[in-house]
């Protein structure tokens, strides 16, 4: 039995599911060491609200990941929003993610990436854009140029009302 057409993944959309699941591990795990390590102190304790986000987000990110990843798939949407806040992580050190939410945005905005989200979601698939036309240039030898028109040297101008004596 021949497979729906939208179960053939592009590579992209298969390596954006595993760069978010990697991130959601690191993020699960970064997320808990911040807590852990700002719970040993009284001004950690202010801050635990600002350590549980990346687990927060680690969360998300594997929930995400095992949706693009599973043998059924699901309709999903690209999430961007992810991606972004992935970027985000930075402020926390998390280099990795940062990186990966930037890889995300760009692999969305894959032409293939774009067909396989609208086929999976039952949308209708975007047309490509045409190519803009520019304009052919003339190919004219060189010695069919025309010759440039001489310039003659412009009559000096007199005054209005001066006559010329003679």
């Amino acid at each position: 039995m021949n497979a729906p057409n939208f179960q053939q993944k592009p590579g992209l959309v298969t390596a954006i599911a595993v760069m978010i699941l990697t991130s959601g591990i690191i993020n699960l795990f970064w997320g808990f060491v911040a807590s852990a390590t700002a719970l040993g102190t009284i001004i950690g304790v202010v801050c635990l609200p600002i350590t549980i986000l990346p687990t927060i987000l680690g969360v998300f990110e594997i929930v995400y990941a095992a949706k693009l990843l599973s043998a059924q798939p699901q309709p999903v949407q690209p999430s961007p929003s992810i991606a972004i806040f992935e970027i985000l992580t930075f402020m926390m050190g998390n280099l990795f993610s940062m990186v990966v939410g930037i890889l995300s945005l760009i692999f969305y905005n894959d032409l293939s990436v774009k067909e396989y989200f609208a086929r999976l979601n039952g949308q209708p698939v975007p047309a490509p854009s045409p190519a803009p036309v520019l304009p052919q240039p003339v190919d004219q030898p060189v010695d069919e140029l025309p010759a440039p028109a001489e310039v003659e040297s412009p009559k000096p101008k007199r005054k209005p009302g001066t006559r010329k004596v003679a």
